[in-house]
């Protein structure tokens, strides 16, 4: 056959009058950034790398100075302060008059952020190598040389400066203080908290990353020698009081950073790292003041959160979602120091329902999650303590007491309340299909919420009476119970299939009970009761069930 109509003679099939030949290359995308060479290569590109460079040597110059001149007797304390402040001083200065001309600005910059940062450092030895400044006036003196030196870059705008300050006094810093001591930690905090005004003026996410994560690197370094330490001497109270005050600190300076740069994909980062020493804290003191320092770092994220929510600052998606599940997984630490035993279940599945009650009024996914790994610690929990298997095959050896029947009793109805809760939320946020399309999460649900409210039923009989004949009462109520539920099932699922399957399948389930338990199991009254009770149900359900079907045709 020829070509179609209004197409050349040997054309391809398909291509129109004054269409495009096909390319056989695709257009090239984007252009890349610059290469290192091109960046290299710029005008200015040298006498920036030299003067930073060169920055950076003089600061390790006076790091060496002030070290090897204890080690070799250089010089007098006091002579290598002086040196070392008047160095600092004078740099800044030459640094601040090269500024005045737009050709020495590079130069510039880097001669006065290597000032500020020598004085900072003299400051550290002053206070940690020779003792001249008492701890809290070497912090406060710090926190102004810093906030000056930042407070200068940001009037310049020039964030390489105010970075080089930072990182320049974090990496040098532990050099001078001898390791990661309780002090260099103090240091690092006033460095960061000299960043805040910049932070809140400026978008500058490097220099957020750059003045958060020293201080929470070295208070994790600090807790973990604290922990291992033997002497008895080892301020492991005062480690754990900053590891929290780091956590509070660094959640602070990434909010603010978030909340002027909601592009920063570093930040959650940020929030996840400062998590990190207030949770480890909680191992350097006894179980209740543990919990208390999660709860405290529980509730600074939950303040993030809060803040989102209520539109007072406008987060980050990825950023709250992190202060969310932090604060979840802080509570669970809490909840696993302060709670124990039979009293673990009953509390981490109360924490799940509330988290169940959230999500299905806020139908967020994050809540969600959060309730079901609550309910899943209180499952195992339950199964363990609250309400073991045993519990419900074997008659006890001796009256239990009334708190551990309370523990079950609750332990039992909150497990069933936590499921209906969790799939109802689920379903409403979109995340579990209904029992119609997805019956799997729906019978396994059905399932767990059948085992916790047996045990509630079985520990009814055994309050009326805590030995062998309140077990086997107990278990003639959870049989007519079971029952009755299913004939409730079967009567409100007359048009909904999932509802008419379930009640089927708990009618099984009550009819393998009668069989394979109670036959075997209960004697006398019981049995008869049991049969009887569960009997006249279904027969009554039979009934009622029959008519209605016939009703509908």
């Amino acid at each position: 056959m020829g070509a179609p109509m209004g197409a050349p003679m040997g054309a391809p099939m398909g291509q129109q009058w004054g269409a495009p030949p096909p390319q056989l290359f695709p257009p090239a995308g984007p252009p890349l950034g610059p290469t290192l060479w091109q960046r290299l290569s710029k005008d200015g590109a040298g006498s920036r790398i030299l003067a930073w460079v060169g920055g950076a040597v003089t600061l390790l110059g006076v790091v060496l100075l002030l070290v090897l001149a204890i080690q070799r007797g250089y010089l007098g304390p006091l002579s290598r302060v002086l040196l070392g402040a008047a160095l600092g001083v004078g740099l800044a200065g030459t640094g601040m008059r090269l500024h005045r001309t737009p050709a020495n600005r590079i130069g510039a910059l880097a001669v006065a952020a290597t000032g500020f940062a020598v004085v900072y450092l003299d400051l550290v030895a002053a206070t940690t190598l020779y003792h001249y400044l008492p701890s809290w006036l070497g912090l406060l003196a710090g926190l102004l040389v810093a906030g000056a030196g930042l407070l200068l870059a940001g009037r310049w705008d020039a964030e390489l400066f105010a970075v080089f300050v930072v990182v320049g006094c974090a990496v040098c810093a532990p050099v001078l203080t001898g390791g990661f001591k309780p002090l260099l930690l103090g240091f690092l905090l006033v460095l960061m908290t000299a960043t805040s005004p910049v932070l809140l003026r400026r978008r500058w996410p490097g220099l957020a990353l750059a003045a958060g994560v020293p201080p929470v690197v070295a208070s994790t370094v600090t807790i973990l020698v604290a922990r291992t330490a033997t002497h008895p001497d080892t301020p492991k109270t005062t480690a754990a009081m900053l590891g929290v005050a780091t956590t509070a600190l660094v959640i602070a300076l990434a909010t603010a950073a978030a909340a002027r740069q909601p592009d920063g994909d570093q930040l959650p980062g940020l929030l996840v790292g400062a998590v990190v020493p207030g949770l480890l804290a909680a191992t350097l003191v006894p179980r209740l003041p543990a919990a208390g320092l999660a709860i405290v770092v529980c509730g600074f994220l939950l303040v993030v959160w809060l803040v989102d929510r209520s539109g007072l600052l406008e987060l980050p998606r990825r950023f709250v979602t992190v202060a969310g599940a932090g604060s979840a997984l802080a509570l669970f630490q809490a909840t696993m120091l302060a709670a124990q035993g039979r009293g673990l279940a009953p509390v981490l599945l109360g924490e799940a329902l509330l988290f169940g009650l959230l999500a299905w009024r806020s139908r967020g996914t994050g809540v969600l999650v959060a309730s079901a790994g609550f309910g899943l610690a209180g499952l195992l929990a339950a199964l363990v303590h609250g309400l073991p298997i045993v519990y419900l095959l074997q008659p006890p050896r001796y009256a239990p007491p009334l708190g551990t029947l309370a523990t079950a009793a609750g332990t039992g109805l909150l497990l069933t309340a936590v499921v209906a809760v969790l799939l109802v939320a689920a379903t409403k946020a979109g995340v579990l299909p209904g029992p119609d399309h997805q019956p799997g999460p729906w019978l396994t649900g059905a399932a767990i919420g059948l085992y916790g409210a047996s045990g509630a039923v079985l520990t009814v009989g055994l309050l009326i009476a805590p030995d062998r004949a309140g077990f086997l009462g107990g278990h003639v109520l959870v049989t007519i119970s079971w029952t009755v539920t299913a004939l409730v099932l079967l009567l409100r699922g007359i048009d909904h299939l999932p509802l008419r399957v379930t009640g089927l399948v708990l009618t099984g389930a009550a009819l393998a009970k009668l069989v394979l338990f109670d036959l075997a199991s209960l004697d006398g009254l019981a049995r008869v009761a049991a049969f009887l009770g569960a009997g006249l149900v279904l027969l009554a359900a039979g009934t009622r069930y029959a008519r209605l079907v016939a009703g509908r045709h």
